[in-house]
């Protein structure tokens, strides 16, 4: 659903399952920092709104939003990890490098999902202005970082459920 018809904070607080125990790690671009520095601490503040602990989540930081496959990669591989959610932003420009990024960091993140066991949250913003970006931070449309980690708790517990 388009997000000018849902904001992205509003969810039913009592469907998200306690969080306690659960082990995050989130990749956050450093480009577009204006926009996703709020979008990690709308992540991070919903986390521990649901019961995770501050130990319990990794922050790493890469250059870019192309470079998110590769850390979300890196730390599936090598850190004790729940769920990792990307986050970045993306504006669209006057050249196509927008359409390559976007491409390349939807493909690597479906990749991944496919072929491994621990979920990665797409928290990619990809805007045609600034404004539609700053609108999806924490402005009138909620912010996509409270939705990203909502859906990390929710897929976490799905694959608990499948495991009992």
């Amino acid at each position: 659903m388009a997000t000018a018809y849902h904001n992205l904070s509003d969810y039913d607080f009592n469907s998200v399952p306690n969080a306690e125990g659960m082990k995050f790690g989130i990749v956050v671009s450093e480009w577009n920092s204006n926009i996703t520095g709020p979008l990690l601490d709308g992540a991070v503040n919903t986390l521990k709104k649901h019961g995770a602990k501050l130990e319990n989540i990794l922050v790493k930081t890469v250059p870019g939003s192309f470079e998110l496959t590769f850390g979300a990669n890196q730390m599936i591989e090598n850190c004790d990890v729940d769920a990792v959610l990307i986050i970045g932003c993306v504006v669209k420009g006057d050249t196509p490098h927008f359409d390559y990024v976007c491409m390349g960091v939807t493909q690597g993140i479906a990749h991944l999902n496919a072929i491994g066991d621990v979920p990665v949250i797409y928290g990619l913003i990809t805007t045609n202005t600034m404004e539609q970006a700053e609108d999806r931070c924490g402005g009138k449309h909620g912010n996509k970082g409270d939705e990203c980690a909502i859906t990390a708790i929710k897929m976490i517990d799905f694959i608990w459920s499948l495991n009992k």
